[in-house]
């Protein structure tokens, strides 16, 4: 039994914890505060266990900040999980897992400043969240991207925005229990991939084998770039074949992707185009990565063209005669040639 009440101390909002013993109620816990009213009180199933927490908000002075905690009680005693200030709160359940999720929006650091909406979650491990970025939706609306692990070679992003004045997950699959797509082996985040100020999320798509002498197609990888809408929906925006171990990508015409596939021969990169059979395989061009001191001699023998180059590393085409046909020129790879950034805050790709 909980009772709310207000005292003359320094920390006057109280509130006391009974327990029934018998026929009698004893006072076993009290927890004390600042401010001058409570403002509201929310019981939820937050981290799983058995029983609810208390999420409660209180009223500091006549001012829009408020201060708010959640408390979990255990063995006979109230421990405090969050304490936070925040303008306006709300629980629900943004992920279907069955836990609540805590959704605090508050002022920003100046009065000018943009509001800021925080989200506790005690249902999963602080641990498992790789990165947070703060970006657009398809339609220009903001959304916070969270990207977690799931095991050790799979990357999850949620997509938080608001959606009819509730702060809700768009990306949630109610198939699959997750959120957006999964991508294995490597992690590869969300980000504007084509600079247009929206956020891209990646989804791989699985190229069919090539068996060719002294040839590997193991760990090519295709992606396909899409922006999520407030309702759940995807918009294709570019397709890139991505070399993780080398550090590049290359953009790839949307047109080309489900047939085409990439075999590794050393430092050559040979890519090939399907038939409608999916029998036959034709080769359009071959990327080579030279090094060395003698980088720039090999640049252009056998009819290469260099598309990029560093301090260190020359990329240079090969085109073959049916690359044409596409519109592939080595102007157009040196163009949607791209190095893979380096994440500077965890050094991750």
């Amino acid at each position: 039994y909980l009772l709310f009440a207000k005292g003359g101390s320094d920390l006057p909002l109280r509130i006391l914890i009974f327990d029934r013993a018998g026929d009698d109620f004893v006072h076993i816990d009290t927890v004390e505060s600042s401010g001058y009213a409570f403002d509201l009180v929310e019981y939820v199933q937050m981290d799983g266990k058995p029983g609810l927490e208390m999420v409660v908000g209180r009223q500091l002075n006549d001012q829009v900040i408020r201060s708010l905690s959640v408390y979990h009680f255990t063995d006979g005693q109230v421990q405090q999980l969050v304490s936070t200030n925040y303008s306006k709160f709300l629980t629900a359940n943004l992920d279907g897992d069955g836990d609540s999720e805590l959704i605090v929006i508050r002022p920003g650091p100046i009065e000018t400043d943009n509001g800021i909406v925080e989200m506790y979650s005690m249902s999963a491990s602080v641990e498992k969240i790789k990165r947070l970025l703060v970006g657009k939706l398809h339609n220009g609306q903001m959304a916070v991207y969270v990207a977690s692990t799931v095991g050790d070679s799979a990357l999850v992003t949620d997509v938080y925005t608001l959606v009819d004045g509730s702060f809700t997950n768009v990306s949630f699959s109610n198939e699959s229990g997750t959120s957006v797509k999964t991508i294995r082996n490597y992690y590869v985040y969300a980000e504007d991939i084509d600079s247009d100020g929206i956020v891209e999320l990646p989804h791989v798509i699985t190229m069919k084998h090539l068996s060719k002498a002294g040839a590997s197609t193991s760990d090519q990888y295709l992606i396909r770039w899409y922006a999520m809408t407030a309702d759940g929906g995807e918009v294709d925006k570019r397709y890139t074949y991505h070399n993780f171990v080398g550090g590049w990508y290359l953009e790839v015409d949307s047109q080309l992707s489900s047939s085409l596939t990439v075999a590794q021969r050393s430092n050559d990169f040979d890519f090939y185009l399907w038939d409608e059979t999916g029998e036959n395989a034709k080769k359009l061009m071959t990327i080579s990565v030279l090094s060395g001191q003698n980088r720039q001699e090999q640049s252009v023998l056998d009819d290469r063209v260099a598309i990029y180059s560093t301090e260190s590393v020359i990329y240079a085409a090969t085109l073959e005669a049916s690359a044409a046909d596409y519109g592939i020129t080595p102007e157009k790879l040196a163009e949607n040639f791209h190095l893979i950034r380096q994440d500077w805050k965890t050094g991750e790709t």
